[in-house]
């Protein structure tokens, strides 16, 4: 006959379930940040093309639809729409987690962290951006037209200014611990995040140059569209290369209240909060 379970006990289980489920969705974020479009976009262009609302090609070489064209018609809009607004949220989630595992190393340098918040802000707010794209995708007014461009065009433009922002400051903090290989994955993330700009200019010249540049166009948006998730899926590398972990704090802490997400990395730990310390920090 099996003996009772304490209720200590039990709550104790339960407790290190929370915990750990908790640290495996921290673990895959980075990962889930940068697969969820990737997946989104090529089933919703299989889908597209198989009930014909949109061309049928390898969009890479041959340019015959944008991205945004996958999710414009029923059924496909379904998917990607979906699809997309959650990943508003886990985007979201995902520059706010950076910001403390930026200050977890910047502290473990033993510098103070300044201006980390930058990049939540540009993060956050290209998320909200998502939403507003997606929301107005596949409208046809010339209003909503309107709101669709601006909201993709922000969408991209703040997440790959948060990008470079990030690994900018990650990269001398990286120097400075000799984490050689954190090193390595945040120069890689730079390359990754300046190659738009390289994009954009030699969409210039191909509208200039070109009768008919809409191909061109669209093979550019495909690449760009694809390479900044490279960028998220990178991060998961540079967290579990840094032991990165988290946790979430409600309550009245020193000299701040409200929520904090609280971040340690292998050597060190610090808090996140909505309220600037008297130290100087963030």
């Amino acid at each position: 006959m099996a003996s009772p379970v304490h209720g200590n006990e039990s709550s104790g289980r339960q407790g290190f379930r929370v915990r750990y489920a908790y640290s495996m969705m921290l673990r895959i974020l980075p990962l889930l940040t940068g697969l969820i479009p990737i997946v989104a976009v090529f089933s919703s262009y299989w889908i597209a093309a198989s009930t014909g609302s949109a061309p049928s090609c390898n969009p890479f070489l041959e340019g015959c639809t944008s991205v945004s064209a996958t999710g414009r018609y029923p059924p496909a809009s379904y998917l990607f729409k979906g699809a997309m607004l959650p990943q508003s949220i886990i985007l979201s989630c995902y520059w706010l987690f950076n910001v403390a595992w930026l200050r977890a190393l910047t502290i473990t340098a033993g510098q103070v962290p300044r201006n980390t918040f930058t990049i939540g802000t540009l993060g956050v707010t290209g998320s909200l951006f998502l939403i507003l794209y997606v929301t107005f995708l596949g409208s046809q007014e010339p209003f909503y037209e309107f709101m669709r461009r601006y909201g993709v065009y922000m969408y991209f433009l703040l997440n790959v200014l948060a990008q470079i922002v990030l690994a900018s400051k990650v990269l001398p903090v990286a120097r400075q611990l000799d984490m050689r290989r954190l090193v390595t994955l945040t120069k890689l993330q730079l390359v990754l995040a300046w190659f738009p700009f390289a994009l954009g200019a030699l969409n210039l010249v191909l509208k200039a140059v070109l009768e008919d540049s809409r191909p061109a166009e669209n093979r550019i948006e495909w690449i760009f569209a694809m390479q900044m998730q490279l960028f998220f899926l990178v991060s998961y590398f540079s967290w579990k290369e840094t032991h990165f972990s988290a946790s979430f704090v409600a309550g009245k802490v020193p000299s701040e209240s409200g929520f904090l997400i609280a971040a340690t990395t292998a050597t060190a730990r610090t808090a996140t909060g909505h309220h600037q310390s008297g130290n100087g920090s963030e």
